[in-house]
């Protein structure tokens, strides 16, 4: 039985539910990451014994999904913008805005499939608006291709702002730190390609660049999308 079937045990004094469990593991994880997060420490944020907690979680990885479920509510759409390349490209910028706010997101998207309610909309209101467009297998390969450039992406950016706190340089400070070492190795003529793309490469922020891969992709997408026969 997952988590998602299994009933909350009977109220006893002190009132507890999963919603304030995963909210205190939400708060948790904002504030220090996954590290931060235990079943010891969210009962701890509640003030409550660590086994009353048992009766509503079993491990930390049912925690952790259950998580993932309550930030996928950032995500399910508002309303059903209008055609399939919207569709997609608002949940790529939603899941960015609420990885964002909840960086620890990045270290849990991908692998298997979530199941919660939250997560099962978002795929959803995916899966819908490619409904019809082409055969199920291509519907499903154009979906989980636009959703591995999301969490690659946002890996990514994410990495590079861990790596300013990390550091305290800011990604202009480290690029002038390092521009002795890289204007080096340039000079060798080992590496004409890269010394290209330094010198006469246009930088962009990060935004810039989700925005354009994603554009990228979603063109590959639309060079699949053949309607079935019927």
């Amino acid at each position: 039985m997952t988590v998602w079937d299994r009933p909350d045990p009977p109220t006893r004094p002190a009132p507890l539910d999963r919603e304030r469990i995963v909210a205190a593991a939400v708060a948790l994880a904002d504030e220090g990451g996954l590290a931060a997060v235990s079943l010891r420490k969210v009962a701890a944020r509640l003030d409550v014994g660590p086994m009353r907690l048992y009766g509503y979680i079993s491990t930390k990885e049912e925690l952790f999904d259950l998580m993932v479920d309550e930030v996928h509510a950032e995500i399910v759409p508002d309303e059903r913008p209008g055609d399939w390349r919207e569709v997609l490209r608002v949940r790529a910028d939603r899941t960015r805005q609420a990885t964002l706010r909840h960086e620890w997101l990045a270290d849990l998207l991908g692998g298997r499939p979530y199941l919660g309610p939250n997560a099962l909309a978002v795929a959803e209101a995916a899966l819908a608006a490619l409904d019809g467009l082409a055969d199920v297998d291509t519907v499903m390969r154009a979906v989980e291709t636009v959703s591995a450039y999301t969490t690659g992406a946002l890996r990514r950016e994410i990495a590079n702002l861990r790596a300013e706190r990390a550091t305290g340089l800011s990604k202009r400070e480290w690029q002038r730190a390092s521009g002795p070492h890289v204007t080096k190795m340039l000079a060798t003529g080992r590496f004409p390609a890269l010394a290209k793309a330094v010198y006469d490469g246009t930088e962009v922020d990060a935004e810039t660049s989700f925005a354009t891969g994603l554009d990228w992709v979603l063109d590959a997408v639309a060079a699949k999308l053949t309607p079935p026969p019927t």
